[in-house]
């Protein structure tokens, strides 16, 4: 059963219920309501006759009295509560007879009378004074006022029917605009299980619905952005490993035809053995990015001081920078903690330190301070920097500036430092050259 269907049936289930319930209780407090009303309505008419009749009741005989009452077109009792009977009646005798006999007509909180199954309403005025006990007891059958209430009852009914055809009505438009985003959200999932990036439309929608869209859209870009990284990983991945492999096999037939002299067989020899640690490197530093990126366990975070790390740093880029002949130097605030997996944060700074020494001209600088409860780590050269396109794509996976080695290097340090919790970015160093600032939440 589709959504829309299900909420059309829940809407109008929940209302219908709800509008039964409140029919059900308008239908049971309607008839109290009209007795009420009845006996209001008998004490008014009963007042003024009563009024009418004392003004003349010392005027008139007892059959000028009685014809009185009788010329009213009211159900009437006259009745003597100082003797307990029936003086006079308008209703017929067997009827009175019958009242007379199944109800007390002394008791005067009695408002309701029984015959049978019939009931009727009453309604007491005195005559005269208390002192002369007749009481003037309108009567008015119940069945008239369950008449009433079934007419008020069918109308009610009307209008239950078509408020559950409204009901119906606006349910159908507001599931209608509810679902129909989803649906169309669900085919842009489709073009998303097919890659069909390019054809993802945004749709119209609000609230939650335009939230989970919104991250449906992200999740597309993510996963175009990962499809192409993986893409063009493979591509220059099959080229790394291609060219050492080349090298390789060329040297390898040569020697093997004995196409060489001895001297450039040397040669190749060499060359082979150097190319074989080549893809020695590239291999072992492919699989430390599959590891970094699929097995998180085997980070061990511990906290680590600050200028210990860049100590640590320092003793092992010392060869390299005597080499190059350049200057490195170091400025760490006080009291700065990270935490972090201790041997690969060195691993990841190393990589990008080597980086700044292979690029500078003279100088190469570290610093680590805090801002906030951010830890920054910059790392700055003064060398040529790096282009502005290639900026966006350099902590990809093979991906080389100038005088780059494997383009492993600066996609490992971004691996480990953001499974660290941390961030990595690269813009103009104020040196002239890179600068790579990168940030750890405080331990």
């Amino acid at each position: 059963m589709k959504l829309q269907t299900q909420l059309i049936y829940a809407f109008t289930a929940l209302l219908v219920v709800i509008m039964a319930v409140v029919w059900y209780v308008i239908y049971s407090l309607i008839l109290d309501l009209l007795i009420q009303d009845e006996q209001r309505q008998l004490s008014q008419t009963g007042e003024i006759l009563v009024d009418i009749l004392n003004e003349q009741y010392g005027m008139m005989s007892n059959q000028q009295f009685y014809n009185v009452l009788e010329e009213q077109d009211l159900q009437m009792v006259l009745y003597d509560r100082t003797e307990d009977r029936v003086l006079f009646s308008t209703t017929p005798t067997q009827l009175v007879h019958g009242l007379y006999e199944q109800n007390d007509f002394a008791n005067t909180n009695q408002t309701i009378w029984n015959l049978g199954n019939e009931k009727y309403v009453t309604s007491r005025i005195l005559f005269l004074s208390e002192v002369s006990g007749l009481e003037l007891i309108l009567l008015t059958s119940l069945d008239d006022l369950k008449v009433v209430q079934l007419d008020f009852f069918l109308r009610l009914f009307l209008i239950f029917i078509i408020g559950v055809a409204a009901a119906i009505l606006l349910a159908y438009f507001l599931t209608k605009r509810l679902v129909t985003p989803l649906s169309l959200l669900k085919q842009q999932l489709k073009k998303i299980e097919k890659r069909q990036f390019d054809d993802i439309k945004h749709i119209q929608a609000t609230g939650e619905i335009k939230e989970v869209a919104d991250s449906v859209y992200e999740m597309a870009d993510e996963l175009q952005r990962y499809i192409n990284s993986q893409q063009i990983f493979f591509q220059n991945a099959s080229h790394e490993l291609k060219t050492p492999l080349m090298t390789i096999q060329g040297y390898a037939e040569g020697i093997k035809d004995g196409i060489f002299d001895e001297q450039e067989t040397e040669k190749g020899l060499d060359l082979m053995v150097t190319e074989v640690n080549r893809l020695k490197a590239i291999i072992n530093e492919m699989i430390l990015l599959a590891k970094l990126d699929t097995e998180p366990n085997i980070y061990e975070p511990v906290k680590i001081d600050g200028q210990e790390l860049i100590n640590l740093v320092i003793d092992r880029t010392i060869p390299f920078v005597n080499e190059k002949g350049i200057v490195l130097h170091q400025n760490v605030e006080n009291n700065i903690t990270i935490y972090a997996d201790e041997e690969k944060l060195l691993r990841a700074l190393l990589n990008v330190v080597y980086n700044g020494i292979r690029h500078a001209k003279s100088q190469v600088r570290i610093r680590i301070f805090t801002t906030g409860e951010l830890i920054t780590i910059l790392v700055e050269d003064d060398g040529n920097g790096i282009s502005e396109d290639l900026i966006p794509t350099i902590f990809h996976r093979f991906v080389k500036g100038k005088n780059g080695e494997t383009g492993l290097g600066l996609a490992i340090a971004r691996a480990i430092i953001e499974q660290s919790n941390g961030s990595i970015k690269v813009d103009k160093s104020n040196l002239g050259g890179a600068r790579f600032i990168i940030t750890f939440p405080k331990a």
